[in-house]
């Protein structure tokens, strides 16, 4: 609803509450007059019974929790108190014209003492009703309950100027560690033999030693010279046949390095090429 839509909606309410407490004040006028309250007592005692509704009902609305049921039950009391005084002065037609005895409001005596009781002690209910009632909507603060949505709303909203620079926390380095020995490798010299054609030697990348191996931890092997090595491995792969000649099946059979097995697979088959082309030649 819009700002005007409300406005015309409290002027109707204000209009409407003003109606039927002109109705209301009637009435309770001529209570009071019955009572014994003179010409200006009786004009005021409307507005301290129904004045102290209002007031109740303002108070409901601001307070909360045990003082808001408080102001309810006020509210509660005076409305029926109001109801149950406009219910006698439509009962007993005598008020309207001021012709009734001082202090009769009914011809049961029982009700009448009742009635009188409910109508005099109004108003000295509306002075501590409606003192509590004011100190305690002076006295009410409201809790204010900030909810994570809304923190972060405001942080999203907010620019990175306003929001300032992120604190990093000073850390201390990390202590500088020491690299582990790793074992020197060994590699021994490529095998050059003459072969028909050319073949590009892959030269096995070094890894730079970082320290003395001990000697416990090296091979009790005997290096073997390139001259073994193919002539093991011609003894070995003497009844292969061409297609078995791998890098992978001769390294596995002489226990040896990729490279140096690659390189005993070319000059294999290059010796073989060649004793096929003599053989060729030969016939």
């Amino acid at each position: 609803m819009n700002v005007a839509g409300k406005r015309l909606l409290v002027l109707a309410l204000v209009a409407v509450v003003g109606m039927a407490f002109r109705v209301s004040w009637n009435a309770l006028r001529d209570i009071a007059t019955a009572i014994g309250a003179d010409a200006t007592a009786a004009t005021l005692y409307p507005f301290v019974v129904d004045g102290l509704m209002a007031l109740a009902l303002v108070a409901a609305l601001v307070l909360t929790g045990a003082a808001r049921q408080f102001a309810l039950r006020v509210l509660a009391a005076y409305t029926i108190a109001s109801l149950a005084l406009n219910y006698v002065h439509g009962l007993v037609p005598e008020l309207h014209g001021g012709s009734v005895d001082w202090g009769r409001l009914a011809d049961w005596n029982p009700a009448n003492w009742a009635l009188v009781l409910l109508a005099t002690s109004l108003p000295v209910g509306s002075i501590y009703f409606g003192s509590d009632l004011v100190a305690k909507v002076l006295h009410h603060r409201p809790p204010i309950e900030p909810t994570l949505e809304k923190s972060a709303q405001i942080d999203v909203n907010r620019s990175m100027a306003e929001q300032g620079e992120p604190q990093i926390e000073a850390t201390s380095p990390p202590p500088e560690l020491e690299p582990a020995p790793v074992d020197a490798i060994e590699v021994d010299e490529p095998i050059e033999v003459p072969v028909p054609v050319t073949v590009a030697a892959e030269v096995p990348r070094l890894r730079r030693a970082t320290g003395r191996v001990p000697d416990a931890a090296r091979s009790t092997r005997p290096v073997r010279t390139p001259g073994e090595l193919l002539a093991e491995a011609r003894s070995i792969t003497e009844a292969w046949p061409v297609e078995d000649l791998t890098g992978e099946r001769i390294r596995k059979a002489l226990r040896t390095s990729p490279a140096k097995a690659r390189v005993l697979r070319e000059t294999l088959k290059a010796e073989r090429a060649n004793d096929a082309a003599a053989e060729a030649v030969a016939s």
